[in-house]
């Protein structure tokens, strides 16, 4: 993939990133997010499935607490993506430290798509910078928009959590095991929604992936 190959794609991630931050913005403010609070979470934390968790936990009537909980976990996976970019981040501490606020799943995936170390930092900036911009864009409209909506319920708003992490699910269940995993922990979140405080049984639904891991063994694979 040559540098305009790399542009083109960097800013159509963008676009298509900064349309489904709109949704966020929305469902942000129906949860009780200010517009200020809602635009400074996407700058600071900059991890849509975290940000989703925090509202949707948050709008269901969780508290802070149980809505970091799943937030932080699924932030973690941030962290491994850093690890396998460390040939990318360059220069002293400030300035890796600045470009590591880029680590999302975009731009982790458009480096590891070059062969060529040089190609692949350019890719993950202009990936990760292009998200950035349209990112924080659309959920400032969003949260102008969710403003003046009322109640999210009387317009089917509230199914857009569980809808975009469907969506970012249904990507990743291209194994027997990651299915396994995906159906084990959706079952114990359901079984656990009666019986225990808004935001456990996400939280809980992560050790579907006991069962997967299991799996993955007995078909003779080790989890990379």
């Amino acid at each position: 993939m040559n540098t305009d190959a790399i542009r083109r794609d960097a800013l159509a991630i963008g676009l298509a990133t900064g349309a489904y931050a709109i949704s966020y913005g929305v469902l942000a403010v129906a949860s009780g997010l200010s517009v200020a609070k809602t635009c400074a979470m996407s700058v600071l934390v900059f991890t849509g499935a975290s940000q989703f968790a925090v509202v949707g936990v948050l709008g269901a009537g969780g508290s802070v607490g149980a809505a970091l909980a799943p937030a932080l976990l699924l932030a973690a996976r941030n962290a491994l993506y850093g690890l396998s970019l460390v040939p990318v981040l360059r220069g002293r501490l400030p300035m890796r430290a600045a470009q590591s606020q880029l680590i999302i799943d975009e731009s982790t995936a458009m480096a590891r798509a070059q062969a060529d170390p040089g190609l692949a930092r350019r890719a993950f900036l202009l990936t990760g910078l292009s998200v950035f911009v349209f990112w924080n864009l659309g959920t400032l409209i969003g949260a102008l928009v969710g403003s003046g909506l009322g109640d999210p319920r009387a317009l089917g708003l509230d199914a857009m959590f569980p809808a975009a992490f469907l969506a970012l699910l249904a990507p990743q269940l291209t194994t027997p095991a990651a299915r396994i995993a995906a159906v084990s922990g959706g079952l114990l979140a359901i079984v656990l929604v009666p019986l225990t405080p808004v935001g456990v049984p996400v939280l809980a639904a992560a050790l579907g992936v006991i069962p997967g891991v299991l799996a993955m063994h007995r078909a003779g694979r080790r989890p990379a």
